[in-house]
């Protein structure tokens, strides 16, 4: 039976903050449990969920690709990218990967499947998801104290009604995503305003 490394991202659709992969080769046997698709999930089972999975798996990886790299080649290849690179720091080789979703770059000499909503149904594809999104909630809990009009505490980049109009009244941070509207509306309102 082939090893499977269950792959998924968190923060494709926010505003602001990196988006962040992981990769994730569980045991066989491994007892879901807590883990489960990480949008289900409270703030503290996902954190439970985390250590669980960091403990108990064969492999894991996590990676962060950045704003800027985001607006260069669009946030499809940007999720693409960082789940080939946490792949790539699997210390173990998988020989399948099960991918969340309906699309997937081909990662070199690794067959893949793409499961939609895979994280509710394949246990490493849910383990990923937690992984990815524990880690990306803790980076955008940090640039909250650099940045604390916007609300990432809560709302975690994503374009909830406080983080639009404090964009409106603070203009953006060095950690938006240029190319995402309204974001985009406002760079462009600005560079308009004479």
């Amino acid at each position: 039976m082939l090893i499977e490394a269950g792959c998924d991202e968190a923060g494709r659709g926010c505003l602001a903050g990196p988006v962040v992969a992981a990769a994730v080769i569980l045991p066989k046997g491994f007892h879901k449990g807590l883990v489960d698709d990480s949008k289900v999930l409270s703030h503290e089972e996902r954190m439970a969920a985390a250590k669980i999975i960091k403990k108990r798996a064969i492999a894991w990886a996590v990676s962060v690709i950045s704003p800027e790299i985001i607006d260069k080649i669009n946030i499809l290849k940007a999720s693409m990218t960082a789940m080939h690179f946490a792949v790539n720091q699997l210390t173990k080789t998988p020989g399948l990967l099960v991918v969340d979703g309906n699309y997937f770059v081909k990662y070199p000499g690794i067959p893949h499947k793409c499961i939609v909503r895979g994280d509710s149904i394949i246990a490493s594809i849910a383990a990923a998801s937690i992984l990815a999104k524990t880690h990306r909630d803790a980076l955008m809990v940090e640039l909250h104290q650099e940045h604390p009009y916007y609300g990432w505490d809560r709302n975690k980049g994503y374009a909830t009604a406080i983080h639009r109009q404090a964009i409106l009244d603070h203009g953006i941070s060095p950690y938006h995503r240029k190319t995402f509207a309204p974001v985009q509306d406002y760079v462009q309102a600005e560079l308009f305003d004479y």
